[in-house]
């Protein structure tokens, strides 16, 4: 993806904030920017062959939150938002894509590229769910998205997903994963991350799992084509396979997270 380094710190507030911000929080805004753009350009995500493009609402409410389903943040926070499609009674993960993460362009490119390149179940699941926590809260995405998961994934894949967020900053070459340039070029030669990032690093390096949360920056960084045709059918049967999708639907289960899935269920309820 072409990033203007102009449009990227105008998106932000300009160069006084960027600059202001901590390590972490500058390539977070990067991510997000890269994953925003992404999704402006797809348009929608493709399900059934069918493009599913969210129709501006007149009526349209104001929300307030951390995610992208929240809309902007800080000075833009008062933008109308397009109304959701309500959920059914007994929501399901496909759902979730269909009617929140849309159009999830970004995690659908890096499961492609997964399952494209012969990885295994697990850590194609887990590059399908990386980033879908987004859309309720951005800061530390890697530990919120792991715990809003674990209840329902294999441990080794809530793993992946909470461990990414630091192995994207350290190069492992022999496993393929290069230390992105554009961070260099966005950030400068001297960007270092925070110790809460290095400590998380040092831990996953000599961890049993590394190599499943490597394989998901390896596919993480190589997914934000806009030119790309995607689709949530060739995951369908991983996700019958691997995701424990509760009887009384997400959100509704009692689970310890539930209550994050309801978030992004209702994020128009007042209270």
């Amino acid at each position: 993806m072409d990033i203007d380094r102009r449009a990227f710190l105008a998106s932000v507030g300009g160069l006084a904030v960027v600059e202001a911000l901590d390590p972490e929080a500058k390539a977070e805004a990067l991510e997000h920017y890269m994953m925003e753009k992404l999704d402006e350009e797809a348009g929608g995500l493709i399900i059934d062959g069918e493009a599913q493009v969210a129709a501006a609402a007149p009526d349209a409410t104001i929300r307030r939150g951390a995610g992208s389903l929240f809309g902007p943040q800080g000075p833009a926070d008062n933008r109308k938002m397009a109304s959701l499609a309500p959920m059914s009674d007994k929501p399901t993960l496909i759902e979730f894509f269909e009617k929140r993460f849309n159009p999830a362009n970004h995690v659908l490119q890096s499961a492609t590229r997964a399952l494209k390149t012969g990885m295994s179940e697990e850590i194609t699941l887990a590059c399908l769910l990386h980033d879908v926590v987004l859309n309720l809260v951005k800061v530390d995405h890697g530990w919120w998205g792991a715990q809003m998961l674990e209840p329902y994934v294999p441990e080794k894949v809530s793993w992946a997903i909470r461990y990414h967020q630091a192995l994207r900053f350290y190069p492992d070459p022999a496993n393929g994963y290069e230390y992105p340039e554009l961070y260099t070029r966005i950030f400068g030669k001297d960007y270092v991350p925070q110790p809460h990032i290095k400590a998380a690093y040092d831990y996953a390096r000599n961890h049993k799992w590394y190599l499943e949360a490597r394989m998901v920056t390896v596919n993480d960084l190589y997914a934000f084509d806009p030119n790309a045709k995607v689709s949530i059918e060739p995951f369908i049967d991983i996700i019958g396979r691997h995701f424990k999708q509760p009887k009384e639907g997400l959100g509704n289960d009692g689970s310890p997270t539930a209550h994050m899935w309801r978030t992004m269920m209702f994020p128009d309820n007042p209270l």
